[in-house]
């Protein structure tokens, strides 16, 4: 069963003109997604960014009735909704503004496992992108990541199937409701990734189509992963869109140089040429950029044996053990300490050698 703040925030993201920031704004002026539909329009169109016409869009009847018929529908089929205040929406994911409110999820997966990759690229491959590819996940697959990806022809079912293949948990993102799958080809690769991870799209099944779903679609991609890895890509396309998300919300982009004039790799060269993305050459490179080191762990407690920790520099050390790097705000939320006093706890772990500063207010363990 779903809960009633479910109906709520379902209804809220059926209004149009209402995506997850203005939603989130609005969530805090009148202090519940439920509360926003039982408030007078006139107060409503007080709010920054809403107005009377708007206000009046969310007083609109059948609001709820539409979003009552998505729950049925979502536990007909067996779909689960998690929303961005329950413990098992992604945490990455969460620390990008524009996050959706919730998602609609098939298959089972942690969305918070240590280690997610997402990778992307042109939907017309070559060969030698193809083996790209493969190789890459089969190199990276000891360290046990969640591939994600996108469904569409390319790189995006390359990266599943090779995921799948190589025994890997996979998601993928789609830019459209359960019930109108794209590619249509893709329905029985789309089964085999529920089996071993995930399908999640946060579109609706009254959502009309719109080109622009595949912008929303990229956004979750990027905001899912530690990294984006672009295989290969024109000089424009859903690859580059992804990359520039992955800029925004610090994430690490890394990409595989091609030949110059060969058009599936004008994007990917650009990317390295803009200094937007670190070129690789296989699994090793993002290892090494990510500190995927497998024995990091060992010489973490090792450390510790010899350097006395305070309470909050251990509990820093145990949550950068598990994550490869976060920013100093996750940081701050993760451990309940104030932003004002997190700097200098990191200094003083830097000092002691134990964490490295990364750009983008980053930090990893050294």
């Amino acid at each position: 069963m779903y809960s009633e703040k479910t109906l709520y925030y379902i209804a809220l993201s059926m209004i149009p003109s209402i995506g997850p920031l203005l939603a989130r704004q609005l969530i805090a002026y009148v202090g519940s997604a439920e509360q926003i539909f039982k408030e007078k329009p006139k107060n409503l169109a007080k709010i920054p960014k809403i107005g009377e016409v708007l206000a009046e869009s969310i007083a609109y009847a059948q609001t709820l009735n539409m979003a009552e018929r998505e729950l049925q529908f979502a536990q007909k089929n067996n779909i689960s909704i998690v929303l961005s205040s329950d413990e098992n929406y992604p945490q990455r994911l969460k620390n990008c503004e524009d996050a959706p409110l919730f998602f609609f999820s098939k298959g089972l997966v942690d969305f918070n496992a240590p280690k997610i990759l997402s990778i992307v690229g042109t939907r017309t491959m070559s060969d030698y992108g193809k083996r790209l590819c493969k190789d890459f996940v089969q190199q990276i697959a000891p360290h046990n990541p969640i591939i994600v990806s996108g469904l569409a022809f390319g790189v995006d079912i390359c990266a599943h199937k090779a995921a799948l293949d190589a025994g890997l948990h996979t998601i993928a993102v789609l830019p459209t409701q359960f019930t109108q799958i794209t590619p249509p080809q893709h329905i029985n690769y789309l089964q085999a990734i529920v089996q071993q991870g995930a399908a999640i799209t946060e579109i609706h099944t009254q959502q009309k189509f719109d080109p622009g779903l595949y912008v929303r679609r990229n956004r979750i991609i990027a905001g899912l992963s530690d990294a984006v890895i672009v295989v290969e890509s024109k000089k424009k396309g859903g690859a580059l869109i992804t990359a520039d998300f992955a800029n925004q919300y610090n994430r690490e982009v890394c990409t595989f140089p091609g030949n110059v004039g060969n058009k599936l790799s004008e994007g990917c060269n650009a990317l390295i040429k803009q200094n937007k993305a670190t070129l690789i050459e296989n699994a090793t490179d993002v290892e090494r950029l990510l500190n995927w080191d497998t024995n990091k762990k060992k010489k973490t407690i090792q450390k510790q044996l010899f350097v006395e920790l305070s309470n909050d520099e251990q509990r820093i050390v145990e949550l950068l053990t598990k994550t490869a790097k976060l920013p100093i705000d996750t940081i701050a939320n993760e451990i309940n300490v104030p932003m004002s006093k997190i700097s200098s706890v990191l200094l003083n772990l830097e000092f002691k050698g134990m964490v490295t500063s990364l750009p983008g207010k980053q930090y990893s363990l050294t």
